[in-house]
């Protein structure tokens, strides 16, 4: 696996990838590997990079608005040639630790793509367990264009979920934080204790209370 340092563009290394005859390159991130509630999600996407179809403002997502965010998924699940959304949830979290559940999810989303991809980006020094060549990139969600849009993917799938989630427990305000450690959702942890989708083994010095999940 080869370690990639810093592009001069956010196609430079899809280019280098197409120069050596790669035809399909994917990009995969991960959205809410921090928070003490919700699913992790990731995305893997491959895009065409025919400067016609190059869709303007893709990058990492943390640094887009939300409407940014959106109006951008909607482009990219438009022109992609593929993409697959794949999530884990709190209790596989809790099972098997949010690296390994990251990597499980990310596995699934490459592994299903309706297309098979030359060659795989991630971000920074993120493996994935399937048989294709990998190209870890530092901050790739900023420096490569098919992993800032995997990003976009993820991170407006993951708010979309987290919103509904809102719904179901009003009382954590998931629809504002998205399920990430402020001190409100903290307070509202001490407050009702754990609701069905937050993380245990994230929240033990918030809590610690007895109450089973599904509450």
């Amino acid at each position: 696996m080869r370690q990639a340092g810093k592009g001069t563009d956010k196609l430079a290394f899809e280019r280098e990838m197409e120069a050596y005859g790669a035809r399909y390159i994917a990009g995969a991130d991960e959205a809410g590997r921090g928070p003490l509630a919700g699913p992790v999600v990731c995305a893997a996407v491959i895009m065409p990079l025919a400067e016609e179809a190059l869709i303007e403002g893709i990058g990492d997502s943390k640094k887009l608005s939300e409407r940014e965010r959106e109006r951008l998924a909607l482009l990219i699940r438009e022109r992609a040639v593929a993409y697959c959304i794949a999530e884990e949830d709190s209790e596989t979290i809790d099972r098997i630790n949010i690296l390994e559940a990251t990597r499980l999810c990310m596995k699934r989303a490459v592994e299903g793509l309706p297309v098979e991809p030359d060659i795989l980006f991630t971000d920074g020094n993120f493996s994935v367990d399937v048989a294709l060549p990998q190209y870890n990139i530092v901050r790739g969600d900023a420096l490569s264009y098919t992993v800032g849009a995997a990003s976009i993917l993820a991170k407006v799938h993951r708010d979309a979920l987290m919103r509904a989630y809102d719904g179901a427990y009003p009382q954590y305000g998931f629809a504002a934080h998205k399920g990430y450690g402020t001190k409100a959702h903290e307070q509202a942890i001490r407050e009702y204790g754990l609701c069905k989708i937050h993380r245990r083994t994230f929240t033990k010095k918030f809590w610690d209370g007895q109450g089973k999940r599904g509450e």
